[in-house]
């Protein structure tokens, strides 16, 4: 560093052996030469590089020079001073020393101690200007930092509730619910198109009353109105982020029916960002603030866009799941129905085992997971009778010793087709379940004999709902069953065919849901 004059100096810096800089580092160097000069002086410098290592120089060199403090006038002014009235004083005290003793001396001092104090004092103000300015920057700083952790942690959280779900509802109840936690906006809304992108849909949101959500699901947001010019439309239809301090700026290019929208929900500030997924937009994300009067910046845009992307994926995930589940569940009942559309009188056996199965796991309290496998066992129990001839099967009488040992075959055959199935997770327990569903507590079922826990629990509770179904429904060889003789034929096999807490739980459901049958 080399010393040019009060106010400028001179920065030389070459790079040591064998280190090799990037010209970013040159940027980086006229930052911190800033922060230090306005440290002192509260104004930024005026740097010169004239010679750079990536032009050719052999070292970079840097000519800082900042403008003179007021401070320093008043001292200079008190230096010259103070020379000029020792000069004088010398001079007076051999032409008159009295005069120079009671007159200019006493005034010599009382001068340069005005000048002295103003220096002094235009000093301390300007160091209490600088140490402001650096109170306000650090307090800025440790802002900005707290923002950023603020931010830091909402996308944590957010990734987190994208991963643990895959329904698309589950997804946007998170994200609301985070946004809600960690967003400095008063209110937010997820409005998603219909199926036929026709219509912006009220999805999931926060901060609004009762009546203000209400007002917002009724609201048509018109997508396939080209006239449309609200802002929602807009962002969806372009694909462009909005960030409006001011809604009376945008005032003209809304329409009579968007700014009446914006006025009942007294909307006055707002960011709003297309949530995009493969370039296909499927929806939009937007916040605004009501008692707030912060101005919103880029930096709440940028994360509004970012959270929007993320979401973007996840619907576009969550919907192509849930269409897979569709298709998935749609396979099963058609394999179910081909199975009990075998006779007329057994059409929708398995859909109704399926839903007093069910509702057993409801009454029992079991999680959704083991609730959704046994309802794809349920619908699958019986498939192995495909495998049984259609005399066996549709005979309009009671079945003989060899045709019922022959129709026993069905579960075991259940078991080796469903094990074909690549089942994964808790759905490989699905093979073993359907096919076991006619084993008894007792060891008198079939095909294994199992005895007790040795029976799973979901082929426990599907043996009593098949039984019931089977007893209360109409058949070629009896009528149905009433439902008071099914009850106590139920209660009379407790313990040794029947599990005591799962006719109990069925019992219950039975009675709730079909109340008004039983009457």
């Amino acid at each position: 560093i080399k010393k040019l004059s009060t106010n400028k100096v001179e920065i030389t810096v070459t790079p040591r052996k064998g280190v090799t800089e990037q010209p970013f580092q040159c940027e980086n160097r006229f930052g911190f030469f800033d922060a230090v000069t306005i440290g002192f002086t509260n104004k930024l410098p005026q740097i010169e590089h004239p010679e750079c290592v990536f032009k050719g120089g052999k070292s970079c060199r840097y000519i800082v020079s900042w403008e003179k403090k007021f401070s320093d006038i008043w001292k200079k002014a008190r230096n010259f001073a103070l020379l000029f009235f020792v000069a004088i004083c010398i001079v007076a005290i051999f032409i008159h020393p009295v005069v120079m003793l009671s007159v200019i001396l006493p005034l010599s001092v009382l001068i340069l101690f005005l000048l002295s104090s103003i220096s002094e004092r235009i000093e301390k103000n300007e160091l209490k200007a600088s140490l402001n300015h650096l109170r306000n920057s650090s307090d800025q700083l440790v802002e900005k930092i707290e923002t950023n952790y603020n931010n830091a942690l909402m996308t944590n959280e957010i990734g987190l509730a994208i991963s643990r779900h895959t329904r698309s509802e589950d997804i946007l109840a998170n994200v609301i619910h985070v946004s809600e936690k960690r967003l400095d906006f008063d209110r937010g809304l997820i409005l998603l198109a219909n199926s036929d992108k026709t219509r912006l849909v009220f999805r999931a949101g926060f901060g609004y009353t009762d009546e203000q959500e209400r007002i917002i699901k009724n609201t048509a947001f018109h997508l396939d109105r080209p006239e449309s010019k609200g802002v929602f439309v807009v962002s969806f239809r372009e694909q462009k982020p909005f960030l409006i301090n001011d809604i009376n700026d945008i005032e003209r290019t809304l329409s009579p029916r968007s700014l009446d929208f914006s006025r009942i929900l007294g909307i006055k500030s707002f960011v709003c960002c297309p949530i995009v997924c493969d370039n296909e937009s499927l929806g939009i994300l937007a916040v605004d603030n009501l008692t707030s009067k912060r101005q919103l910046i880029q930096s709440d845009m940028s994360l509004l866009i970012g959270i929007a992307s993320v979401l973007g994926i996840s619907i576009r995930n969550a919907e192509l799941m849930e269409a897979q589940e569709r298709q998935f569940r749609s396979l099963l009942q058609t394999l179910a129905a081909s199975i009990d559309a075998r006779d007329p009188l057994t059409a929708g056996h398995s859909l109704r085992v399926t839903e007093f199965v069910l509702g057993i796991c409801d009454e029992m309290n079991l999680n959704d997971e083991y609730r959704e496998m046994l309802r794809v066992a349920a619908l699958l129990h019986d498939y192995g009778k495909i495998g049984v001839p259609d005399a066996i099967l549709l005979a309009p009488r009671k079945l003989t010793p060899g045709e019922f040992e022959e129709v026993k075959k069905h579960s075991e055959k259940t078991k080796l087709i469903l094990d074909q199935v690549n089942f994964e997770g808790i759905f490989s327990q699905v093979p073993e379940i359907a096919g076991s569903h006619h084993e008894k507590l007792d060891g008198t079922g079939y095909p294994n004999g199992l005895k007790g826990d040795k029976i799973p629990l979901g082929a426990r509770i599907i043996a009593v709902a098949d039984f019931f179904e089977a007893i209360t429904a109409k058949r070629h060889y009896r009528d149905p069953m009433p439902f008071e003789e099914a009850e106590a034929l139920l209660l009379q096999n407790i313990g040794n065919h029947f599990d005591e807490e799962i006719v109990s739980s069925f019992m219950h459901f039975y009675k709730r849901a079909y109340k008004d049958s039983l009457k």
